[in-house]
């Protein structure tokens, strides 16, 4: 996962200043050159960290502490505060046209990822409201049309490609058409790529930007390429003009340097990140709730809009009445399990968590999910509403039936319980689900096997 190495290297900086009541100035350069060697290891620009350090010095330095913080935990503000800015700031929102269709060229190297970005990003502006049109402008690639195509099948979204033309402005106004007769407000351009920056290649986009006058241009970039990411931003924005970044790969990308760098050096705002390879694994990219996951701080809110979002409402309401009753069974555990899957993997939900760092080397394996769902669709509705009756001979049956043991029927049963406990602290807590999520027990969750 990004920020992996980066993030460990942080927390312990920030567990080491939180205890502290007073910090010299000597203190603070030692905590300071761990920083910058933290940030040198995740492969940020050198002269972006020697910056980063010199204007945490001078607020670490010249302010005040906050009466309601310690010396530590101020250092920690400012540190958190230094990393938003660095990212960015704030969200960058797509400037939508009151004039649809709003159009947005997708440009970057070869291999970047930009053709899966297309259909991801149309994706997420779907799920906005948004009635997008793909159009197929790399005409030299072989198999890029048909990949988009591919693509745009699989998520049902329209894809437009002429491939009988090499002219890209061409299909580029052919697919503004066809978008306006079909109410499209949303048109993304899917623009060819290189391996390297050549002369060619600007020269095409920018034929694109000249004659089509795209709303948004926004570079797609590799994150596991490193300072190389910086580099590529940097050669796009000076001969291109781009709006935005959509940083693809993050989370093959264990250092994170390219995000923290091209934003810095490009002037431009990340807007979008893509964490993964289903092609709703794409997110707007927000610079507070990254910085606060770096330091371990957690993501709860990026946790609740894919709870928003995967979960039924119909279901969490009859899920609400059952708790209320004291009544959640292996049925009810079933369901919430496999609306969990629909947020994406279980372990990237808990590295959101607030100090979910503290779990240490607890793994989560995907795959069993897939071994819970096989126990509890081989018990009887009787055994899922009632699991105090699995005797030894059923849950050798159920063990046979689901292609496990009967130790880990036990395992799981005893997960179940624990599940059981923690959905009954969630229902007496005030402040629903964000207060619940924020004051798990770090504890609950180590000895929760699965």
């Amino acid at each position: 996962m990004a920020f992996e190495g980066l993030s460990s290297r942080l927390q312990g900086i920030t567990r080491k200043l939180k205890g502290k009541a007073r910090i010299t100035e000597s203190d603070l350069k030692e905590i300071l050159r761990e920083v910058k060697l933290a940030l040198l290891e995740a492969d940020v620009n050198y002269k972006i960290v020697k910056e980063f350090i010199s204007e945490v010095e001078k607020k670490a330095l010249g302010q005040d502490v906050l009466k309601s913080l310690t010396p530590g935990q101020q250092v920690v503000k400012i540190v958190r505060d230094e990393l938003v800015e660095l990212l960015g700031g704030e969200e960058s929102k797509i400037a939508f046209t009151p004039n649809p269709p709003t159009v947005i060229m997708l440009v970057g190297l070869q291999g970047s990822g930009k053709t899966t970005t297309c259909g991801k990003l149309a994706n997420l502006l779907r799920k906005q409201g948004k009635k997008p049109l793909l159009v197929a402008c790399d005409v030299y690639r072989p198999a890029a049309i048909k990949q988009l195509q591919v693509v745009g099948a699989s998520l049902n979204i329209p894809v437009f490609a002429n491939e009988n033309s090499k002219d890209v402005v061409h299909i580029a106004k052919q697919a503004m058409n066809v978008a306006i007769s079909k109410l499209n407000d949303v048109v993304i351009l899917d623009t060819a790529g290189r391996l390297h920056i050549d002369e060619e290649l600007m020269r095409e986009l920018q034929n694109v930007k000249q004659n089509v006058k795209p709303h948004e241009i926004l570079l797609v970039v590799d994150s596991m390429t490193g300072q190389d990411a910086v580099n590529v931003g940097q050669a796009f924005n000076e001969k291109l003009g781009i709006d935005g970044v959509i940083l693809t790969k993050l989370d093959g990308d264990t250092r994170g340097g390219a995000a923290l760098s091209v934003k810095k050096v490009t002037g431009r705002p990340i807007k979008f990140a893509a964490t993964g390879e289903k092609l709703s694994d794409i997110e707007v990219f927000h610079p507070d709730r990254m910085a606060e996951r770096i330091l371990g701080m957690g993501d709860v809110l990026s946790i609740i809009e894919k709870a928003e979002e995967a979960f039924d409402e119909e279901q969490a309401i009859e899920l609400e009445k059952q708790l209320k009753k004291q009544e959640f069974d292996l049925d009810d555990y079933l369901a919430q399990l496999r609306q969990i899957k629909k947020m994406g993997s279980f372990s990237s939900i808990l590295k959101m968590l607030p100090g979910a760092n503290k779990l240490g080397d607890v793994k989560v394996d995907d795959k069993e999910f897939v071994r819970i769902e096989a126990i509890i669709c081989s018990m009887t509705k009787k055994e899922r509403r009632n699991p105090k009756i699995l005797n030894g001979s059923r849950r050798q049956r159920i063990a046979n039936g689901s292609g496990t043991s009967v130790q880990e029927i036990n395992k799981f049963m005893k997960s179940f319980e624990m599940t059981q406990k923690m959905m009954k602290q969630m229902k007496n807590k005030k402040g629903g689900m964000k207060n619940a999520l924020k004051n798990l027990n770090m504890n609950d969750l180590k000895n929760l096997k699965m």
